[in-house]
């Protein structure tokens, strides 16, 4: 979901996508599987390789999903996922959360895990949301803060390198404790805000994601500390999410 001066920091090569991939909406979209039901339609809003979006269909069928994001090449794997769930009422498109490809008031419900600390214009974003969300539709948006990591043994120069990285690229790493505002200013009402931590029980995982990205930033020597830090028996890695739901007033 780019414009001129954004770039999607995690890219889409094979470990991105694997570790996406693990994510389904039991893990990533607890928090708004309680406001779906039956019938209902549903953006997924930078769906990815659509694991989540193959479940909240599920949550919703008969009802359309429509799963949107800016890289084609993911698009495929979505598609052949539904397909091996037997589900009718998803469909993928490539298309800019800038310019959803959708009537105004017409969809029930819109998704978006891991995608608002991407974006240079997250208000934007926001906006086209409230477009497309029928009177009384709802919202539901997961991204993680960097402000509330932890990790064991600290490794504070690594991670601020990936913070500076994310920044770099147009992004926002602090952008969940900022989703209050920005759905307020957006017109949005009923606006809940919660948050948790999510524990990879790997830690190698998730170090070599961000491993992987500071290496092609040419910056070898903090992917070298992630990388090792991995390694270590006590190495621990607990990621902060902040999720919020709010409705759009009649």
């Amino acid at each position: 979901m780019t414009s001129d001066l954004e770039r999607y920091t995690p890219g889409h090569d094979t470990c991105a996508v694997d570790f996406m991939a693990a994510r389904r909406a039991a893990t990533h979209a607890g928090f708004f599987l309680p406001h779906l039901a039956p019938g209902m339609s549903l953006l997924d809003l930078g769906c990815g390789p659509g694991t989540i979006t193959t479940d909240l269909a599920a949550a919703v069928a008969p009802g359309h999903v429509l799963g949107l994001d800016q890289q084609a090449a993911q698009l495929a794997g979505a598609r052949t996922r539904a397909g091996q769930r037997g589900l009718t009422n998803v469909e993928f498109q490539e298309g800019s959360c800038y310019e959803i490809p959708l009537d105004d008031r017409s969809v029930d419900r819109v998704f978006s895990h891991a995608l608002l600390e991407h974006l240079a214009h997250p208000a934007r974003a926001l906006a086209e949301i409230h477009r497309v969300l029928r009177p009384g539709g709802m919202v539901g948006l997961c991204s993680p803060d960097w402000g509330g990591f932890l990790l064991s043994p600290p490794l504070d120069d690594a991670v601020g390198a990936y913070t500076r990285l994310q920044r770099a690229n147009g992004g926002d790493p602090y952008v969940g404790r900022k989703f209050g505002r920005y759905l307020r200013d957006a017109g949005f009402a009923d606006i809940f805000l919660d948050a948790h931590y999510e524990r990879y029980a790997d830690p190698s995982r998730i170090a070599g994601y961000l491993a992987t990205q500071l290496d092609l930033a040419a910056q070898p020597t903090h992917a070298g500390r992630l990388r090792a830090w991995a390694t270590q028996p006590d190495a621990m890695f607990a990621q902060s999410w902040v999720t919020a739901t709010a409705v759009r007033p009649g």
